[in-house]
């Protein structure tokens, strides 16, 4: 049976660059014979968590939303490969919605003492696509933890991280192409059913071109 990828975008930008890079490591993956679905946040409706902490007695959030279907293909996973731009030095808001909206899979592993999800462990692994506006190096130190905690809730193995910055108008990663040729060594690479699984992620960090006329802002990375 074919491993199921799932490319999860976060970009409020559609085919922006964060985007464009998940859309190019699925098809790697695909190149490997995984079977890949791209999944984005635009036009989702999740909203914030309330912290009622009605999940601690439950394990499932009260909020009635879109939600449950996104977590529902997310566990499914073998593979996820996830987008963000870097707003501020952090992941966008429409990841951390999502993020923090897990507390109830927090709750339900380590207040309940009960799994994450059904069938027992398996071999699940993660790739992290974060894009940033700027020169610092710095705003991927932030995405990286946050990304590591939540990987921990949703029993994922932290495989690998593509970072670029200087990238910043819609689209311009399309004048990256290394940027573009690791996305997709990437996603092949997370795709391999014989390549051990890593004690610590593999880290590729990208300059992007500073493209004239392009003025660089708050890590915004689309």
């Amino acid at each position: 049976m074919a491993l199921k990828v799932l490319g999860l975008s976060t970009s409020p930008r559609d085919r922006g660059n964060s985007d464009l890079l998940v859309r190019e490591a699925l098809r790697g993956a695909e190149s490997a014979g995984a079977d890949g679905e791209y999944l984005s946040l635009r036009g989702l409706s999740v909203h914030p968590c309330v912290e009622c902490n009605a999940c601690a007695g439950t394990g499932l959030c009260r909020v009635g939303d879109d939600l449950q279907q996104v977590l529902d293909r997310v566990l499914a996973a073998d593979r996820l490969i996830f987008g963000t731009p870097v707003f501020f030095m952090a992941v966008c808001a429409q990841a951390k919605l999502l993020i923090d909206r897990c507390q109830c899979l927090w709750s339900r592993k380590y207040v309940l003492k009960q799994p994450v999800f059904a069938g027992g462990p398996r071999d699940r692994r993660a790739l992290v696509i974060a894009v940033g506006g700027t020169k610092s190096k710095q705003m991927f130190e932030c995405v990286g933890l946050t990304m590591k905690y939540w990987f921990d809730v949703l029993d994922v193995r932290h495989a690998a991280n593509l970072f670029v910055n200087q990238v910043d108008g819609r689209g311009d990663i399309l004048q990256h192409p290394a940027a573009m040729q690791e996305a997709f060594r990437l996603g092949a690479a997370l795709a391999d059913t014989a390549a051990p699984a890593p004690e610590k992620p593999a880290t590729v960090e990208l300059f992007g071109p500073a493209l004239p006329g392009r003025a660089q802002g708050e890590n915004h990375g689309g």
